[in-house]
């Protein structure tokens, strides 16, 4: 039985997986089970950011599974003390570790709820069309798009939706039962869509004024993703809780939800909990991302992503069936007029790896690391699928 009749014989049929066996993964290159090379720029969506196996990550790993992989959060683990408080200084605030961007979501809204429970019984959460924050139940409820509600209704009440980057939207769902605001500062499964400096500083005034938790989404955006360590920081606007994930630990699983001084105590003994959350090897690994991800760093993947803007650009010009190249540093979407299942299989037939999070979206989420040769690379395989289909 090969690899592929393992799959359709053991697993649930909950992914269409892509035709690539992945054999091994270095830096910014992935290897098929033949051999063949593979330039990533998707990176297990947006979770290695530092690239595949990245050597401070692999040595501080090692390091920690030396003394050992588990312990129950009942205890002191050291590393995960130090990480929390390496967050908590990052954001200002107190820290919950988990070990999804779903549960990171999930513990951010029940602590909305609790906060609005205890606030005069509020409840309802505004969230936005087109939106994602996860596959439980209750986040898929908060997610804005109808696909990911079938089969699950009736969905955990109150979520509420206003339009991204639409500030009238949202001050016509707010009232006395409103406890919070979920809102990512770029849709990423939704197709890329940043939003506006206005808009969020707009939900930042909404939530001072009502005394609503705002709560910003950057499982996907965070990190470096966007060339700041918090995409947050792009807009001078700061939530009251951030939810990280994905890119965490360069590849293990790790989340963290971040609330700041206010609402960082809503929470007490027995309200929440988990079992594997800041398991000590992940929090290793996030140490080490933290380090790696210097203000130089980030400065230098800034640097290439506007090299990428630009060389993308210039195939906007070239092909009328590019709409738009949108995204904010090395987070980028390219809105065709077709669907784009066909430019994804040229391109990784090709030894290009890229994504469509929406049917005519092209997604690129390569790691911060690459070059402007790695950058050329995939432009021109690119370029090669736009011309077979033009």
């Amino acid at each position: 039985m090969n690899i592929k009749q393992m799959e359709s014989t053991y697993f649930m049929p909950t992914t269409k997986r892509v035709d690539l066996v992945v054999k091994k993964a270095k830096g910014q290159f992935v290897w098929d089970e033949k051999g063949k090379k593979y330039l990533d720029f998707f990176t297990g969506v947006s979770v290695c950011n530092l690239g595949h196996l990245n050597n401070a990550v692999v040595k501080a790993v090692k390091k920690q599974l030396d003394e050992y992989a588990h312990v129950s959060i009942h205890y002191y683990a050291p590393v995960q003390m130090k990480l929390g408080k390496e967050l908590a200084k990052k954001f200002g605030g107190r820290v919950f570790l988990s070990n999804t961007g779903a549960e990171a979501n999930e513990c951010a809204i029940k602590l909305a709820r609790k906060y609005g429970h205890t606030t005069g019984g509020r409840y309802e959460i505004i969230a936005f069309n087109n939106s994602f924050h996860g596959r439980t139940v209750m986040t898929s409820a908060a997610t804005g798009q109808a696909k990911f509600h079938e089969y699950l209704k009736p969905l955990p009440p109150k979520f509420v939706f206003a339009d991204f980057n639409d500030i009238e939207s949202v001050k016509k769902l707010i009232n006395d039962k409103t406890a919070a605001i979920i809102v990512e500062p770029v849709q990423g499964e939704g197709g890329i869509y940043v939003a506006t400096k206005e808009f969020l500083k707009g939900l930042r005034v909404l939530a001072d004024k009502h005394n609503i938790v705002l709560i910003f989404d950057e499982i996907q955006c965070g990190l470096g993703r966007t060339g700041k360590f918090f995409a947050f920081e792009h807009y001078g606007v700061k939530p009251d809780v951030i939810t990280l994930a994905k890119a965490i630990a360069n590849g293990l699983p790790l989340a963290a939800t971040i609330a700041n001084k206010k609402f960082g105590e809503v929470f007490t003994y027995g309200d929440h909990g988990t079992t594997f959350g800041g398991n000590p090897v992940s929090c290793a690994a996030a140490l080490a991302v933290i380090k790696e991800m210097s203000p130089k760093f980030l400065k230098n993947s800034l640097e290439t992503a506007k090299y990428l803007y630009a060389k993308l650009n210039d195939l906007k010009k070239k092909y009328n069936i590019i709409k738009e190249v949108r995204g904010i540093g090395l987070m980028t979407g390219i809105e065709l007029s077709i669907a784009g299942k066909d430019i994804l299989e040229y391109c990784l037939n090709k030894g290009l790896i890229v994504n469509c999070p929406q049917k005519t979206v092209i997604r690129m989420l390569p790691p911060l690391t690459i070059t402007k040769k790695d950058v050329d690379a995939a432009v021109k395989i690119l370029n090669d699928a736009f011309s077979k289909v033009k």
